[in-house]
């Protein structure tokens, strides 16, 4: 009751303040498993993917520095958030998290680990890759962009307008012992550059360039060729 109540309210104040265009919601399963990846403009990312994705058991990862804010702590410890010491491996955060995907929750993840500053994406924490491998689960690269000015024009009483497009549930390889290293890195690049090319090009950042994200901008490359090329780059290594 309380988690619908809540978001009631986020819901109507995103129609009422902000022009959001979404696509690509009808992807995300309405039931099972999954994380969700997004990259990190604004304290209100996490409202955005909580307001649109109506299912009771969503829940994500977020920074402990939060604990000290008296109008987040409440928020998140009442919809099942999962504390994380983003400085260090939160193995405990980990195991947490695993669980909870393990129950058939679905998760939300900032792979960069935090907000960016430039609003262009920054290198990825390898976290996501390991909870996608330990979890056995699909994941769903989401691209947002407007959060990051929203504050700045609501203060000049203009309505800002929010971009919010989810990904295609993305199945990643498994991680092996003898190459855990590159193959961790591999999977974070792969969400990333996904997460990338639903993104105008000045938001494309660190993965600017990257041979995934060429493949996957490529209107004529198959599915699997950015998976293949990524590999092919690691074997070569």
């Amino acid at each position: 009751m309380l988690r619908k109540m809540i978001r009631t309210i986020v819901s109507t104040l995103f129609k009422l303040l902000a022009r959001v265009e979404v696509s690509g919601l009808e992807k995300v399963p309405h039931r099972g498993a999954c994380l969700l990846a997004t990259n990190h403009l604004s304290r209100i990312d996490p409202a955005l993917v909580f307001a649109l994705i109506e299912r009771e058991d969503i829940t994500a990862l977020v920074a402990d520095k939060y604990r000290r804010s008296p109008l987040i702590r409440p928020l998140v410890n009442a919809l099942g958030g999962i504390w994380l010491h983003r400085e260090e491996a939160d193995i405990h955060a980990l195991r947490e998290a695993r669980n909870f995907l393990q129950k058939g929750g679905l998760l939300g993840v900032a792979p960069e680990g935090t907000r960016s500053r430039s609003g262009a994406l920054t290198p990825a924490k390898t976290g996501i890759a390991y909870l996608a491998d330990k979890a056995d689960v699909d994941v769903i690269p989401t691209a947002i962009y407007g959060t990051e000015t929203a504050t700045r024009q609501l203060l000049r009483f203009h309505r800002p307008k929010i971009s919010i497009q989810f990904g295609k549930p993305i199945r990643l390889p498994p991680i092996t012992r003898a190459n855990r290293e590159n193959d961790l890195q591999r999977n974070t690049d792969e969400i990333m550059c996904r997460i990338a090319a639903m993104l105008p090009s000045e938001y494309h950042g660190a993965y600017s360039g990257h041979p995934v994200l060429l493949a996957l901008m490529n209107p004529t490359a198959e599915p699997e060729t950015a998976l293949t090329m990524q590999s092919e780059l690691q074997i070569g290594r």
